[in-house]
């Protein structure tokens, strides 16, 4: 039997802490039923046997305390909630507890902005990381070391697993459950649980905000520029030109400042104005292309593609069902 330990942290969010223990041990439920033993034993375990949460409208009742458990098979994290530094300076008695219990074979995963507790181990030093898109820029300044992958809804590298934004954590779960239960478990489990077993990225769900929290004042200018301008055909030449930078200079410190280079900076300001005006416009998709500043349908299509995951006509079907329906 594999041995859970669900994390309780002060400022858990409660949905991801007890939809990730209904979904685990209902596995339980669905072994009893085909007469097969329990998979799972999971617990809630936390810094003590009581943990405020939301406010103090629900109290978390643990199981054990994290100094109680001498060995465990996966620790789970779930997300975080409210300023985050302040969560961590709340939560970091669990710090060595989970790097001695992963040296000791236990797997790890973060839901959601509990990457910000995973990271703070170290366990995700030159990895890759998934966490909510509202908080990757506040992760990249603060873990500088990890590979943020905003647009997966799931990471698996040595042991380590990491999720997305939000609900995606349920994917990671299912993830889990697929893992030590099989693919037929796994299924039952989205079917009954009403989850989209596929989904794969969370492009679509991303609203690009440009990281401006930096001390490069030339460059934040530079960020204003193309955000002001975006239905220009701007150019890395126009933005050296205009403010008396050097192109390799320029391009160097704006991918320090915004961990984005020039041109995907000026792609991902352009295709967010497009989906805003396919969410609610009924203009057709060469009218958005031309608005700002492509003209070739292809390369259009091709970014679009690349930063939402889906073409234009699928996300506006995605999102203006009033438009689609006309």
């Amino acid at each position: 039997m594999k041995h859970i330990s669900i994390l309780v942290p002060q400022g858990a969010i409660l949905g991801s802490l007890e939809g990730s223990r209904q979904l685990l041990t209902q596995v339980n439920t669905f072994m009893k039923a085909r007469g097969a033993k329990p998979l799972f034993h999971v617990q809630l375990v936390g810094l003590s046997k009581e943990t405020p949460l939301s406010g103090g409208l629900f109290t978390a009742n643990a199981d054990m305390t994290f100094s109680d458990v001498k060995k465990t098979d996966l620790i789970i994290i779930p997300a975080l909630d409210g300023d985050i530094q302040e969560a961590l300076e709340k939560n970091k008695d669990f710090i060595p507890w989970i790097k001695e219990q992963y040296t000791q074979g236990a797997e790890v995963a973060s839901l959601c902005l509990g990457a910000f507790l995973l990271a703070s181990t170290g366990l995700l030093k030159g990895r890759k990381c998934a966490t909510h898109w509202l908080a990757a820029n506040q992760f990249r300044q603060l873990f500088p070391d990890v590979e943020l992958v905003t647009e997966k809804i799931i990471t698996d590298e040595y042991g380590i697993y990491s999720s997305g934004g939000a609900f995606s954590y349920m994917n990671l779960i299912l993830h889990l459950i697929e893992k030590y239960a099989g693919k037929e478990i796994a299924i039952l489990s989205a079917k009954v649980f009403a989850i989209e077993i596929e989904r794969e990225n969370q492009l679509s769900f991303t609203i690009f905000q440009g990281q401006k929290e930096h001390a490069d004042e030339p460059i934040r200018k530079a960020q204003e520029f193309i955000e002001q301008n975006y239905q220009e055909k701007i150019t890395i030449e126009q933005l050296t030109s205009t403010f008396a930078l050097g192109r390799r200079n320029f391009e160097r410190r704006f991918k320090k400042a915004t961990s984005n280079t020039v041109v995907e900076y000026i792609q991902r300001v352009k295709i967010e104005a497009v989906k805003k005006d396919l969410e609610t416009s009924r203009k057709s998709v060469n009218e958005l292309m031309f608005d700002v500043g492509y003209s070739d349908m292809k390369a259009f299509r091709t970014v679009f593609k690349k930063i939402t995951g889906l073409s234009p006509v699928e996300y506006r079907n995605k999102y203006n069902k009033e438009a689609v329906t006309l």
